[in-house]
């Protein structure tokens, strides 16, 4: 039922009426009036008035029904603990590729090395299910694949100064607007699923955390549609994936990281590495000279400037 009311009022271009709605459902006013309150406490930005009801920000949401590409792939939450133990669970109940998980919001969020990751609603928190024919040496590029496509469509769509970190952050000068988790499950040579996650800073306010990050309503001023964002990346990696083992996704990132060249400290679970950032070669790894002129290939890790 709330579902059904949200998509009456996102279609209507003004206020509609609770009788119109009750009379579209064939339900009560009362029914209607339970529901709107539900949806309000869902944190939807609905206007009651005498005339009826108004949806302030139809482009806002992120409903299946709101994705014309990708309608029946997507499942929403409005509240979850996390999108990526969402994936996990479809993927292992046989969910098709590339499908989607959204959530308005994540009670336990997590990025690198089990980080917490606030997922405060204004945000846009999902997680792509890769289900396809990829070699498990070079999974590593759908990593990198989502922040290249995330990086071009802040820049071409947004005129914002973005940049990757290695290996899975999208910096605006020094400050996150975007990380990036995944995971992968494999059986020898066969990749059953890899989940791609992401926590894109758009309407929130990052800052107030006590966290160096911005949003990208506080970069250009002003409310930007949640839902067109998605869909244009979930779009542009649909389609640089497609072909993920021909394409020089490495060769293309570079030219929009600001980790090469940076001095850098590396963390894992077990040690710490401090250098400079020289290159980033073809399996992905970082490759850093050390302070003691001595170069070392870094896998994995949490990168940081120094």
């Amino acid at each position: 039922m709330k579902e059904k009311i949200l998509q009456i009022l996102s279609r209507s271009s003004s206020t509609i009426s609770g009788e119109s709605i009750s009379k579209s459902l064939g339900t009560s006013r009362v029914a209607v009036w339970k529901n709107i309150q539900k949806l309000k406490k869902d944190g939807h930005d609905i206007e009651s008035t005498p005339k009826g009801y108004c949806l302030v920000n139809p482009e806002d949401l992120l409903h299946p029904w709101n994705f014309t590409q990708f309608e029946n792939q997507i499942h929403y939450f409005a509240t979850t603990e996390s999108t990526m133990a969402e994936a996990r669970k479809l993927s292992n109940n046989g969910c098709p590729d590339f499908s989607v998980v959204i959530a308005d919001e994540q009670t336990k969020g997590k990025g690198r090395l089990d980080r917490v990751w606030n997922s405060q609603r204004g945000g846009v928190y999902f997680t792509v299910i890769i289900k396809r024919d990829i070699s498990p040496v070079l999974s590593f590029r759908v990593n990198f694949a989502a922040s290249l496509v995330l990086a071009r469509l802040l820049i071409d769509e947004y005129k914002i100064d973005a940049s990757v970190k290695w290996p899975n952050d999208i910096l605006v000068g020094d400050k996150k607007l975007c990380g990036i988790l995944s995971e992968m499950e494999s059986s020898g040579e066969i990749i059953s699923y890899i989940g791609i996650g992401m926590g894109i800073n758009v309407n929130n306010a990052p800052a107030g955390d006590g966290i160096n990050a911005v949003s990208i309503k506080s970069l250009i001023g002003k409310t930007v549609s949640r839902r067109a964002l998605l869909e244009k990346f979930l779009h542009e990696f649909h389609r640089k994936i497609a072909h993920i083992e021909d394409t020089e996704i490495i060769a293309e990132w570079k030219n929009f990281t600001s980790t090469i060249g940076k001095r850098v400290s590396i963390e894992t679970v077990k040690s710490k590495i401090n250098g400079v950032a020289i290159d980033v070669d073809s399996t992905g790894a970082l490759i850093v000279e050390k302070d003691d002129g001595v170069c070392e290939q870094v896998l994995f890790g949490d990168c940081f400037y120094l």
